[in-house]
Order: structure tokens, then C-alpha cells, then sequence
């Protein structure tokens, strides 16, 4: 609450001040204090005039215009009166001797009661100047009166008597009170009738302590009420609603009661609202509140919500105390004087002025003062002083003007400044103002005069002011607006123009059916609301002159604003006294331009709104402030912490329905749920925001929708853009529509045959494709067929056929539906006739299926024979018994089912060639091998046929044949193919035939118990070898060693060879004893082969008794001569050895080296490489005692290829050594001289052998040297020259894994083909070069 002004006299000082407002306009106050005089102030605490009298004032009163204020005063019989308009005081004489003690003017009518100390009255009638003078009415002093709307006047005095008067003064009732009477009041008292509207009760304080309630029409029973002790007394009361009464009593506390007859007496509400004292309380209807003063302050409630205080006012100066309060008619003012004889005025209530333009505001914030702000921009508010009480006021880009009445005064806003610039008088009553940058547009008395606001151009006389409408135009304006380029117009003849300031002239017109009341452009001005007389909203775009109907617009609509936010171009709000609803004009649409409603939002009570900017609605409140809501439509803007998700889906339909993409993202991502992406997609294309929809199906993968959208964005035409989102969003029919009125029609038939929906592409193709009418009735032909509609589709067909060689494929097709439905229809000729006709086979297959199934065969195999499906033709002849046919379709038939039925009918005839061909190629082979044996006689093509397809059912029947012809072998050899082993031992049993049946048994998969039963027959027949072989198949070793080891000596090798493989396999001690045993000759003196040993070890994997055995083999073999016998035993052991990671002992791995060193020597002197051959020729020749069979051979061959080398010096001593007497008679004859020579003349020169490093130490040492003087490793030697091995030229045998010097190995192989070791096959290609020789494994002969 803002205080406006304060009073204090020094003349009132100490003193209680009465006062009274004027009535119904508020504008005056009159106060007076003990100084014999009244003071009448403004509004605004200015004082107007003063009354002198002749002594303290005892009464005044304003009648009910306000236009004349009553006074009477001590020591004088006269009322004075002072005329508000003329400010004239008068005086009345009463004619009455006593002295005035009471004054009231009527409600109605004019009439002033006046009474006086000793009980006389006055009513005098202003209007016809005549007085009534009424002696007596009461015997005492008159001190309280109240005028009733009937114009009846109740009068109390200190007589105790309360007297009912009408307006001629006579007394209609009367009736005593307990104690003295004040504080009197006419109203109606609430009853059950509620037509009884008359004031028919008279309430009165009695005593100051009980309320007294008089009836007049039920003077006999009076109520009188009386409150708790501790209240104290009653101060005053007030009648407020529906018969409710307030009270308020000296110890602060008031009470509300109901005069409802079944009610009275009952308290409705009680407050203490001050702590020591209440002085006084006041009501005002027009703002439903309450106020009470008491201690140094005053409360306000509201009537509607008492419980809840609405204001409290502290006085903290006023420590007296306070005095009475007093509300303006219109609640604007409330005044309360003080014990300390000062007054004060207080706004309660603010007319609601207010007026935007762009984001600046300007509002009403007292009486005289504007404020001007702009909450967007963040600029500090200015408050702008005013010389009068304005009823208008309008706010431009750079200034505010405010009037009354004709009258507007001008400022100027510059930055912090306020320039008053002028005042302006118009030629009638303003109604409304509009300001913008530079023009003011004044509307009055159905005209518009537009005038620029500052007149700074010289020349601009014409354009300084003009009015509005023409003279000519006789319609009268209703409504106006100003934007920064147009003045727009709404008149009572519907019209709305557009003028434009710039050119200064017309540019638009719209004409409505009934006038437009009121117009609200867009900040731009070209979008525009406007209400008709009829309270409808319209949309109105100027660019294309279309109106809008606003949906559920309600009558009850005050205004509109349009939101400022740049991005939300289509929202607008409109308002009613408590609801804002919040529109959208959506003007891009695939379903065209139109406007929604999204949802309403209350406003509190009595509040206008001013701006809406983003979703924030600015109003102004009748204390004089601002307020901000925000709209429900806009939640999503506020913060999104923790919300449940279907406040988000909430949020996420206002985003999309407001066209806030980018909130909708944002809420999307929170909620990350696919049909919330698909919903913002489809919003997207609705609104045909073809890149966000683009953007949106990215991210949720839809790569058709995207790929569409790619195609279509680029697309100006806007019917056909939104025939196609129309098209995406299924809704055919619409986008039909907008395909057909944009640049490319043929699109709505386009798409029709893409959904198949062939009607509809037939009328369409009537209209804009003729030329496609053939090719979508074929379509549609396929589809009827598929449906069964044979009719239809056949018709069909027929129109799709165009006789246009161009389209030859297509009447080819058309030609095969119009066969296929013929013979659907039962035109079987026809049909038939057509398919044969028809080029395609698959026509003719398709045609005999449903022939076929029509029970047509004759027709249907002519169809499949012609169409080259033999088998089916074939299969048709057959249900028709028709053989011959079959026949001649035999050798192009595939399928065995035809030919087994064709074998089985020519069998039947005793066909029996035939038949057994078809059996063939019905794979039938049983059958062909019965009939081979049963009927043609040739079993050899029956055992041919059995051997190659292994029946079991065929070897049955051979066996059965062979035994009728005695050929118990072939019986037993068949039995057994054909698993009937137990017959074929029977049979080789009863014909000893048992070796044949043990040779097939052996060689085919059986059971143990079989081989057991030819091992026991065996047994008794004391065939041991057979009976021993046996019992090793069937896993009893034991039995088959004793047999193995009973075998006669010519067996021997034989039975040797199964015994070790026997105990191999049985890897049992004691029988493993027992044949080393016989193998040593223990048990019968004769030792065996030691080969057999070895076998016996590898067989065991003793692999360390194998190696050693291994090394006396080879021994025995070198010793005999057989060196590479020898070579190749040491060789497949030490291969073995390596494979079972065992290490190589020395003397195998020395003897191997030395026996392929032997082994070189050929190889190269062959090739003719003396040098090498002399090399491994030496190394033999220093192990000659290895070579005891051939000592003078290898000696002499070492003389001569030393010689041919040019090793002199190695020559000449083994030449000695030939010389020994043991050796020299073995000399070959053709070498003796040549060597007795070479002793006789010795010739020591020597070849120096050539040194590499040794690939571990890099130590430098002769090339055929193994043994490593640096590191004293055995070096790994060279199998291609014998050489020891080099670093950088290291390869293996792929085969047995052996080193080689990669380049010698190489050229090696250029004249050999296989490996000197191992003997594999070896091309130079399978070589590889080893760069990491560490790779190869050393050391794993024992040192």
C-alpha cells in the first residue's frame, strides 16, 4: 500500500479530525478538527477551499453526486452548503430556534434530514427548495440517523426511542430501545425469499453493547444481540454481502456474523486483529475488502478469504493511536486520521493503466506517477511525474504520453532523461493512443488523427498530421493500432485498412461481414488479430489476405498480445479477467496455414497483462507493480531437474506444439525412448521443417526417411514440398490433394501406384496420363487376380494390352493373364489356345497347374509338354493311363518317381528290358538286380550292380543265387556284403571255406566276437599264423603271441613281424619278455635278425634301446659294406629321436656324419667337383677302420682324387699308407704303378684348405672342419658338401629338416632331385633362406 499524502494542521493538533470523502467520484475531502473550521482537499492532499463557521462542526455529509457537501456547526441553527463545482459556499436557513445535532442526505432523490438538540427535524428537498419542518419527532437530542433506498428515514435519539419517517416527515414507526441508540443503518437481512430486496431492517448499537435488529415488517419481534464481555464494547459495524454483518470491538478484536434467521447469533468468523484497541473498521465493496485500525496500524483482508491477511499498514509514528477509517466509493483511497489530530491517505487500489510497445512497458504506479521499463532489454526502470490523474496512457519507441478527458501530454525518454515536449488538445474525448518511433495515432469520436510526435522535418507539413476516416468514408472507427511502418484500422462497418506511414497512403483493405471491435497487429504487423462485434477472434495476414478463425475463442476476451521472443513469430496470448490463453498460428503446414490453441494459464485476481516475451507473461497488478508468470504452455522452459517422464512428454507436446524444436531435441534426449524421437520427426515434417526431420531421423537410424528427405529438400514448390511430407506421413488423401494444385500433378498419380491403389490411379490417369492407363490396369489386373476377382481382372488385362510393338513385354504379359483368367472363367479353348500361342513356358506351366487342378489333365499335359516340363507332363500322362505318352517322354524325364512307375507298369507286361531301364533311372536298384537274376538271367551285371551301390538287399539275392549254383565262395563274399556274417561263417564252416571267409572278414569292418570265432576254428585246425592274426584283431594278445611263437620256421618272418606288432599294441610286460626272449634266442637257442629287436623297441617307443640297437644294425650293415643301408637305419632313428625331443648319443650322430660325408664323395666327383669329393674323401679315409670291407677301394679312391684336387701332400701320405703290406696286393692293377710312383717321388705341396667362421664365435677355421677350436662347439655340417655351416647362408631340407648351405644347396638341386639325407623330392623353389640361424636347434647330440 503506498501512502499518498499525509494531513497535519497545526490547528488540529491534539485533537480527533472528522472527515468524509466526497461520494461516488472520491475527489474531495473534507476534514475539520476543533478550529471552527472545514478544509476540503484533492485527491492528490492539495488543498481546494475552506469553510469558516461559527463554532466545531457537529455533522457533514456529501449527497449522493458528490456535488454538495452539508456542514452544520455548534452555536447555529443554519446548514451550509458548498457547491463542489462552482466552489461556492451557501447557507440554508432551517427556521428552527435550537441548535443542529444531526445530518444526512437521502440515497435517492434530494433530500437532507437535518435534527436538532431538542428532537425536531428537517427534510428539506434541494431539488424544489421547499423545507418540512417536523416538531417533536423525538423529545431529546437526535443523535443518529439512516435514509433506507425507499427513501424511509429512521432517526435515534437520547429519548431511547428509534421513529420511522418517509419523506414527508410523518411517523410510520416506532418503537423503544434499552439505552441510548447510535451507529444506525438500513439493510436487508438474509432470508430463505430471496425476492424480498427492500431494506426492510434497521440495525442500531444499543448502549454500545448490543446490537439491535428492527424488522419493519415484522415490527412485533425485535432481535436483539448480544456479544461476549471480554469484545469489550462495539466500536462500529458494517452490513457487507449477503446479509453478513462485521463488528469490530474496543479490545481489537472483530467478529462476522450472518442475519440468516437459522444462523443468527452465531459467530461466522473471529480475529483478534490488534492487541490493546480497535478504533474503527470500513468496507469496501468495489475492492471486496476489509480494513481495520487499531494500536498504529491498519489491516486489510480480503471478504472472500478473511482468514488470510492481504495487507498490514504500521503507522509507527502514531503512538496516540488512531481514529476512524474511511475507503473512496471506488476503494482507490483509503484515509485514517489520528489521535494526534493528523490524517492519512493511502492507495489501495491503482486504476490499471498500462501500455507496451516492442519490450518497453509503461504502467500507472501512483496517481501521478508513470513508470516506464524494460524488463527484456535489463534496462532501470524510470518513473516519469505527471501532472494530472490520467485515464489513457500509450508508450512509444522513445516516448510516453498520458491524458485526460481531450487532452494528452507528451514526454520525451532519453536514456535517463524525461523531457516534457508538450500537450496536445484533441477535438473530442480520447479513447485510445497509439505511439510508435516517430507518429502518435489518437483515437476520438470514432476518428483517428495521426500527427508526428516531434516535427523536426521542415517539409513535412502534408505529413505532419492527418485524419482519419475520409469525409467521404461515413463509417466510424472502432479500434486502432501503430506499428513501425502501418496505421491499421478496424471500423463499424468491418473494414480493416492498412496505411502506410512511409508512403503515406492506403495499401491494403480487408472487409469483414460485421464491424471489428478491437485489432492486435504483430510487432512487425503482418500477422493482426482482430475481435468482431459477435466476440470472435480471427487471424488476419495482410500478405495474403486470408483470415484464420481462432478455435474456442472465448467471448469474455479483453486482449491480445503477441509474443516478442524473434524465434516464436506465431505465438499470441489472449486474456480475460482470470485466464490467459496461449494460441499458435502454425502458417507452414502440410495441412496449410492454421491456428491452435495450446492451453490456458490463470492469472490472479484483477491483474492485466502487458508483455509476453518467451513464454514469460509481464502483468500489472491494482497495487501499481509488475508481475511475472510463466505461461503453463512454456514449462519446458523451466528447469528439467529430476522430472518424471510424463511430465516430460507433457512438456515435449507444448515444445512441439509451439514449434520449439530445439527444446524438443533437448527433452528427447532426456528421455531417449524411440517414439518420442518419432513423434519430434513427425512434428518436424508436419510443420515442414525438412532439415530438423532430417536431422532427427539420423539420429534414431531411420536411413529411408533420411535418404527421402535428402531428395525432397531442395523442393521450392510448397504444395509439392507438403505433398510429399503428406505422403511420408500417410496421409494419402492430403497429399493427393497438394500434389494435383502444385507444378508437378502427375506425382498424386505417381504415388497411387506406388501404394497400389490402382482406382484411384485410373481416374487420376484419365486425367493427366492417358498414356499410363494400359500398364497401371495391368497392375491392377495382378492385384484382382491375386484377390480371386477373375472378372475384373480379366477385364483388366484386356485393357492393359496396347498392340505397340515399343511394348511388347508388357502385352506379353497382359496376354498370359488374359489366358490364365480365361481359363479361370471356364474358357478353356480360349485359354489353351492363348498359352500355346504364348512365347513363355512359364506361362504354360502355370496355365496346366490350374488345369490340373480343374481336373483338365489331357489339356494340362498338352500345356506342360509344349512348355518342355516333361516330368510334370510325364506325371499328368500317367493319372490319365495314357503309357504311350509316357514312353516317348521317358528320356527327356528326370524325376525317378515317373520312371519307377513307368518300370513297374512295363514289368506288369512282362516288358522286362524296359522295366529294368526305368529301374536304372528310378534308381531302383533292388529291383534291377531281381530282375537281372529272377527274369534276364545275367548275374554278372547283377554283381556289378551290387559292388557299385553296396546293397545290402542286392548282395542278399547274389548270395542266394551263388548258393543255388554252388559257388560257396561268391555265396560267403555276398553274405558277408550284405552283414550276415553269421550265415557266411555257417556256410564256410560247413565247406571249409574258412581261409576265403577270414580273407573278406579281414579286410571289412566285424564285430570281436567274429574274429573270435575264426581264431578258434583256426586253433583247431592248428593253423597258428591265421589263428594268431585272429586273436590280435579281437584284442586277446596273449593267445595271438603263443600262436605267433608256435609258427613252423617257413612262416618265420612273417610270424615275427605280427608278434612284435602284437606286443606293440599290447604293452604288457611279461609278453614283451617273452618275445625279447625268443628274439634272443633264449628259448630255443637260436637267435634272431637284430632288426627284429629294433622293430620290437620303435614299436614299444624304447626309443633309447632302439637308438642303440639302431647303431649295431648300421654297424653290421657297414661291416658288410651296405653303407647306405647303414646311412638311412641311423638316419630314420636320429629322425625319430629328434621327434621325441630324446638327445641324439654321439657315436649315432658321428657315424651318420661320416657315412654321408661317404655318401657326398659320389655326388661330387659325378658333378666334377674334385676339391669337395678329396675333402669328404680325407674324413673317410681318417675313419677307415668304419669301412672294413672296402679299406683299399676308398684308400686308392682318396690317393686319386687328392691328387686330382692338387692336395699332393694328402695324396702321397695315404699312397704311403696303401703301401702297407697288408693293402699294397690289393691295389687295383690300373692305379699300382700310378700310386708306387707318387711314394717314390713324393711331391709335399698342398692346397691351403679355406677358412670360414665358425657361425657361433665367428672364429676362423678350414672349411671341412666340425669341431670349434674358439668355442669348442660341434658345428652343424653342410648335407649338400659336408662343409661346416655359415650364418649368412643357412637353409634346411624341408623334408627332414636338416642344414645346407643355401647357395650350394641350390646349385646342387640344379643337377639333383632329391635330398642327400633323406632322399625326398626337392626342387630349388621349396628352399628358404634363414636369416635367424639360432632358430635351428643345437646341441642335441650327447657330448
Amino acid at each position: 500500500m503506498k501512502k499518498v499524502f499525509t494531513l497535519l494542521e497545526r490547528s488540529w493538533l491534539g485533537t480527533p479530525l472528522q472527515f468524509t470523502w466526497q461520494k461516488t467520484l472520491g475527489n474531495y475531502l473534507a476534514v475539520t478538527g476543533a478550529d471552527h473550521t472545514i478544509k476540503i482537499f484533492d485527491r492528490h492532499g492539495q488543498k481546494r477551499s475552506e469553510i469558516n463557521l461559527p463554532g466545531n462542526c457537529v455533522a457533514m455529509d456529501w449527497d449522493k453526486e458528490g456535488d454538495t457537501l452539508a456542514v452544520v456547526s455548534e452555536k447555529s441553527s443554519s446548514i451550509y452548503l458548498w457547491d463542489a463545482n462552482t466552489n461556492k459556499i451557501s447557507q440554508l436557513d432551517s427556521g428552527m430556534r435550537d441548535q443542529m445535532s444531526f445530518l444526512l442526505w437521502s440515497k435517492y432523490g434530494a433530500f437532507l434530514a437535518a435534527g436538532t438538540v431538542k428532537g425536531n427535524l428537517l427534510i428539506y428537498n434541494r431539488q424544489t427548495s421547499r423545507k418540512i419542518p417536523v416538531l417533536g419527532k423525538h423529545t431529546k437530542r437526535i443523535t443518529c440517523g439512516c435514509w433506507s433506498s425507499e427513501n424511509l428515514l429512521a432517526l435515534g435519539s437520547e429519548d431511547k426511542m428509534i421513529t420511522v419517517s418517509n419523506q414527508e416527515g410523518d411517523t410510520i414507526r416506532q418503537t423503544p430501545v434499552r439505552s441510548e441508540p447510535s451507529d444506525m443503518q438500513f439493510s436487508t437481512m438474509k432470508t430463505d425469499d430471496r425476492n424480498s430486496a427492500s431494506e426492510s431492517t434497521i440495525s442500531v448499537v444499543v448502549g454500545k453493547k448490543t446490537l439491535f435488529l428492527f424488522n419493519l415488517n415484522d415490527p412485533d419481534s425485535p432481535i436483539d444481540l448480544e456479544f461476549q464481555h471480554r469484545y469489550g464494547s462495539i466500536v462500529c459495524y458494517s452490513w457487507y454481502g449477503d446479509g453478513y454483518i462485521m463488528i469490530g470491538f474496543s479490545r481489537g478484536i472483530f467478529v462476522v456474523i450472518s442475519t440468516h434467521i437459522r444462523e443468527i447469533g452465531q459467530e461466522i468468523f473471529q480475529a483478534r486483529n490488534h492487541k490493546d484497541n480497535l478504533s474503527s473498521i470500513a468496507i469496501s465493496q468495489s475492492l471486496n475488502k476489509a480494513a481495520t485500525c487499531g494500536d498504529n496500524c491498519i489491516k486489510i483482508h480480503d471478504l472472500s478469504e478473511l482468514k488470510e491477511m492481504y495487507a498490514i499498514i504500521n503507522l509507527d509514528d502514531e503512538n496516540k493511536g488512531l481514529g476512524s477509517l474511511s475507503w473512496t466509493d471506488d476503494g482507490q483511497l483509503l484515509a485514517v486520521s489520528t489521535q494526534r489530530g493528523s490524517l492519512h491517505v493511502f492507495l489501495t487500489k491503482l486504476p490499471v493503466l498500462g501500455d507496451n510497445c516492442s519490450t518497453r512497458i509503461a504502467y500507472l504506479t501512483s496517481l501521478l506517477e508513470v513508470t516506464v521499463a524494460n524488463p527484456v532489454e535489463g534496462e532501470l526502470p524510470i518513473t516519469v511525474s505527471v501532472e494530472v490523474e490520467p485515464n489513457f496512457l500509450a508508450i512509444g519507441l522513445y516516448h510516453l504520453a498520458v491524458g485526460m478527458n481531450n487532452r494528452a501530454w507528451f514526454y520525451a525518454l532519453r536514456e535517463d532523461i524525461v523531457k516534457k515536449l508538450k500537450d496536445v488538445e484533441y477535438l473530442g474525448t480520447v479513447a485510445s493512443m497509439c505511439l510508435h518511433s516517430d507518429y502518435a495515432a489518437v483515437l476520438f469520436e470514432g476518428k483517428i488523427q495521426l500527427h508526428m510526435i516531434e516535427s523536426e522535418i521542415l517539409d513535412a507539413e502534408e505529413r505532419e498530421t492527418r485524419l482519419f476516416p475520409e469525409v467521404d468514408d461515413k463509417c466510424r472507427i472502432l479500434c486502432h493500432a501503430l506499428t513501425g511502418d502501418f496505421l491499421i484500422y478496424g471500423t463499424d462497418t468491418g473494414v480493416i485498412r492498412y496505411f502506410f506511414i512511409e508512403d503515406w497512403q492506403y495499401v491494403n483493405e480487408y472487409r469483414h461481414p460485421v464491424s471489428v471491435k478491437k485489432i492486435f497487429p504483430d510487432p512487425n504487423g503482418t500477422k493482426l488479430v482482430f475481435i468482431d462485434e459477435k466476440s470472435e477472434g480471427f487471424v488476419y495476414c495482410p500478405v495474403n489476405d486470408i483470415t484464420y478463425e481462432i478455435p474456442n475463442f472465448s467471448p469474455t476476451i479483453k486482449g491480445v498480445l503477441w509474443e516478442n521472443w524473434p524465434l516464436d513469430k506465431g505465438v499470441f496470448i489472449a486474456y480475460d479477467d482470470d485466464k490467459v490463453y496461449t494460441f499458435v498460428f502454425h502458417k507452414d503446414t502440410i495441412q496449410g496455414s492454421r491456428v491452435i490453441l495450446a492451453g490456458g494459464t490463470k492469472v490472479p485476481f484483477s491483474q492485466k497483462p502487458l508483455l509476453l516475451y518467451n513464454g514469460e507473461l509481464t502483468c500489472q497488478t491494482q497495487s501499481g507493480k509488475t508481475n511475472n508468470i510463466y505461461l503453463n504452455t512454456h514449462n519446458f522452459l523451466g528447469s528439467l531437474k529430476d522430472p518424471e517422464p510424463n511430465e516430460l512428454k507433457q512438456m515435449l507436446t507444448q515444445a512441439l506444439m509451439l514449434k520449439r524444436f530445439s527444446d524438443a531435441w533437448e527433452l528427447c534426449k532426456i528421455l531417449n525412448d524411440q517414439d518420442t524421437w518419432n513423434e519430434l520427426a513427425r512434428a518436424c515434417l508436419h510443420h515442414m521443417e525438412v532439415e530438423f526431420a532430417i536431422r532427427v531421423y539420423r539420429t534414431i537410424g531411420n536411413v529411408g526417411m533420411v535418404m527421402s528427405l535428402e531428395q525432397v529438400k531442395g523442393i521450392e514448390d510448397h504444395n509439392l514440398l507438403a505433398g510429399h511430407l503428406a505422403m511420408f506421413t500417410s496421409d494419402f488423401s492430403l497429399a493427393q490433394d497438394l500434389y494435383l494444385s502444385s507444378i508437378y500433378p502427375s506425382a498424386a498419380l505417381e504415388m497411387r501406384r506406388d501404394l497400389q491403389h490402382w482406382d484411384s490411379a485410373l481416374q487420376l490417369a484419365k486425367r493427366l496420363a492417358p498414356e499410363q492407363i494400359p500398364f497401371i490396369s495391368k497392375e491392377y489386373a495382378i492385384q484382382l487376380e491375386f484377390m480371386g476377382d477373375y472378372v475384373n481382372a480379366l477385364a483388366h488385362y484386356e485393357k492393359g494390352i496396347t498392340g505397340d510393338n515399343k511394348h511388347l513385354e508388357h502385352d506379353e504379359a497382359c496376354l498370359a493373364g488374359v489366358a490364365q483368367m480365361s481359363i479361370r472363367m471356364g474358357d478353356i479353348r480360349r485359354g489353351v489356345n492363348q498359352a500355346i500361342k504364348h512365347p513363355s513356358r512359364l506361362l504354360k506351366r502355370d496355365c496346366g497347374a490350374i488345369l490340373e487342378n480343374m481336373k483338365q489333365f489331357s489339356e494340362a499335359a498338352q500345356l506342360y509338354e509344349k512348355g518342355q516340363y516333361y516330368d510334370k507332363a510325364a506325371s499328368v500322362y500317367i493319372r490319365c493311363k495314357n503309357w504311350a505318352k509316357v514312353g516317348e517322354l521317358l528320356p527327356n524325364v528326370s524325376s525317378p518317381k515317373i520312371h519307377l512307375q513307368y518300370a513297374k507298369a512295363k514289368e506288369a507286361d512282362g516288358r522286362y528290358k524296359e522295366a529294368v531301364l526305368a529301374y536304372e533311372n528310378a534308381k531302383q536298384w533292388n529291383s534291377v538286380i531281381r530282375i537281372y537274376l529272377d527274369h534276364l538271367n545275367n548275374p554278372e551285371k547283377a554283381v556289378r550292380i551290387v559292388r557299385e551301390t553296396r546293397s545290402l538287399d542286392g548282395a542278399k539275392m547274389v548270395a542266394r543265387f551263388f548258393l543255388q549254383l554252388g559257388d560257396y565262395g561268391s555265396a560267403i563274399q555276398f553274405l558277408v556284403m550284405s552283414k550276415c556274417n553269421h550265415e557266411a561263417f555257417t556256410l564256410a564252416q560247413q565247406h571249409n571255406q574258412m581261409e576265403i571267409y577270414a580273407d573278406i572278414i579281414g579286410s571289412t569292418d566285424t564285430t570281436n566276437e567274429d574274429y573270435q570265432s575264426i581264431a578258434v576254428y583256426f586253433e583247431g585246425e592248428k593253423k597258428h599264423l591265421q589263428a594268431g592274426k585272429f586273436f590280435f584283431l579281437c584284442g586277446q594278445y596273449a593267445r595271438a603271441l603263443k600262436h605267433f611263437l608256435k609258427c613252423p620256421s617257413s612262416e618265420d618272418n612273417m610270424a615275427v613281424e605280427m608278434a612284435i606288432e602284437t606286443v606293440g599294441h599290447a604293452k604288457d610286460e611279461v609278453l614283451t619278455n617273452q618275445l625279447i626272449d625268443y628274439l634272443l634266442g633264449e628259448s630255443d637257442g637260436m637267435p634272431k635278425d637284430a632288426k627284429y629287436l629294433f622293430r620290437l623297441y620303435m614299436a614299444l617307443k624304447q626309443y633309447r634301446e632302439a637308438a642303440r640297437t639302431a647303431i649295431i644294425i648300421a654297424r653290421e650293415e657297414q661291416s658288410a659294406g651296405n653303407y647306405r643301408n647303414a646311412h638311412d637305419v641311423l638316419f630314420s632313428m636320429y629322425a625319430e629321436l629328434k621327434t621325441q625331443k630324446i638327445k641324439i648319443p654321439s657315436e649315432m650322430a658321428t657315424n651318420l656324419m661320416i657315412l654321408h660325408s661317404y655318401i657326398l664323395v659320389k655326388i661330387h666327383v659325378k658333378s666334377g667337383d674334385h676339391m669337395k669329393g678329396a675333402r669328404m674323401l680325407i674324413r673317410v679315409a681318417n675313419n677307415i677302420s668304419k669301412f672294413p670291407s672296402h679299406i683299399v677301394p676308398i684308400l686308392t679312391s682318396t690317393v686319386i682324387e687328392c691328387h686330382r684336387a692338387g692336395l699332393k701332400n694328402s695324396a702321397f701320405s695315404f699312397a704311403a699308407m696303401l703301401m702297407r703290406p697288408e693293402y699294397r696286393n690289393k691295389i687295383d692293377i690300373k692305379y699300382k704303378k700310378k700310386i708306387e710312383a707318387m711314394v717314390r717321388r713324393p711331391d709335399t705341396s698342398e692346397i691351403e684348405e679355406i677358412s670360414t667362421p665358425c657361425p657361433f664365435c665367428e672364429f676362423l677355421l678350414p672349411e671341412s672342419e666340425l669341431l670349434c677350436p674358439g668355442c669348442k662347439n660341434n658345428i652343424p655340417y653342410c648335407i649338400a658338401t659336408g662343409r661346416h655351416m655359415l650364418k649368412d647362408d643357412w637353409t634346411v631340407c624341408p623334408h627332414c629338416d636338416f642344414p645346407a648351405l643355401y647357395s650350394e644347396f641350390k646349385s646342387m638341386l640344379t643337377t639333383e632331385n632329391t635330398c642327400p639325407m633323406c632322399s625326398e623330392r626337392l626342387t630349388s623353389d621349396q628352399l628358404q633362406k634363414i636369416t635367424d640361424f639360432t632358430t635351428y636347434p643345437r646341441g642335441e647330440e650327447e657330448q
